[in-house]
């Protein structure tokens, strides 16, 4: 099943060497939407809507992931923002708000860094980031991190299995299970099983120490654009300020209430009402 949404458009953007797959719909000031692991685009479908009818709105797969393309190399993050940035550009939007959620919120962070003329607004949904006085004692914590990061095991391990390995491991990662459509894990694991998107997607972690590295020389330079940090409050949503205050100065948000990791899925409505109050305050 390829999933659509009903009101937005699909396109190959080609940017940056290769060709990304974005998503687009709505009217007003652009804002870019960046999903996680093991998500694709479709991570907003339920924000989406409820945000075109206030924003120009573009959601890509990132590079590696669903319908755009998954390269040899180009996964740390700053090149990643790269791609991000360009798929704007190409777009038409010269200043954007960007918002990411797990992996891509490591992507936003540098991507509001280095591109400081065109990043208006930076939101970071429910993730550590690299760079973060945090990141090592919070990491090495995370199971997934140290697996994700081997060569060739995790592809051999998840290969035929995609579909038992994303339901068990969002599974674990909900608060509300009401609240998510299973038929979405499908969404996901066909993605996943697509020629070489699994090893896009651990690609993603296995620069992590390159991207910390850069990421430090981020906070050396404070982000002075608005700041929204948001996350379930059963994962990051506590953390999720006072880490962003370490590379900006100007920071909002906090936790969403019985919310587990997948904020866009299982409280969406909650996502983009912060999101608008947000965007339009500032």
């Amino acid at each position: 099943m390829i999933a659509t949404l009903k009101g937005f458009t699909q396109q190959l953007v080609p940017v940056n060497g290769i060709k990304i797959n974005a998503v687009t719909g709505g009217s007003g000031p652009p804002i870019l939407l960046l999903h996680g692991w093991p998500e694709t685009w479709w991570e907003w479908h339920h924000v989406m809507p409820l945000l075109a009818e206030h924003f120009s709105v573009v959601a890509m797969d990132l590079r590696g992931a669903g319908f755009s393309d998954c390269p040899l190399d180009g996964y740390d993050k700053a090149t990643m923002a790269r791609d991000a940035h360009k798929v704007m550009i190409a777009l038409g939007h010269e200043r954007y708000a960007v918002c990411g959620h797990d992996i891509g919120g490591m992507v936003a962070l540098p991507q509001a860094a280095l591109y400081r003329e065109a990043v208006t607004h930076l939101a970071v949904l429910d993730v550590p980031l690299p760079g973060w006085t945090g990141w090592e004692a919070t990491t090495t914590r995370l199971w997934h991190f140290s697996f994700h990061m081997n060569r060739d095991l995790p592809e051999r391990l998840i290969h035929g299995r995609e579909y038992d390995y994303v339901s068990t491991f969002m599974a674990d990662r909900f608060h509300d299970h009401g609240t998510f459509n299973p038929a979405d894990i499908e969404i996901y694991a066909k993605a996943m099983a697509l020629p070489g998107r699994t090893r896009g997607g651990m690609e993603w972690y296995r620069t992590l120490a390159a991207d910390h590295a850069a990421a430090l020389e981020y906070k050396k330079h404070p982000l002075e654009i608005p700041v929204l940090g948001l996350g379930g409050d059963q994962r990051f949503g506590a953390r999720m300020v006072p880490m962003l205050k370490e590379f900006a100065s100007n920071v909002t948000g906090g936790p969403i209430a019985r919310c587990g990791h997948y904020v866009a899925d299982e409280r969406p409505n909650e996502v983009a009402a912060a999101l608008i109050d947000y965007l339009k305050a500032n």
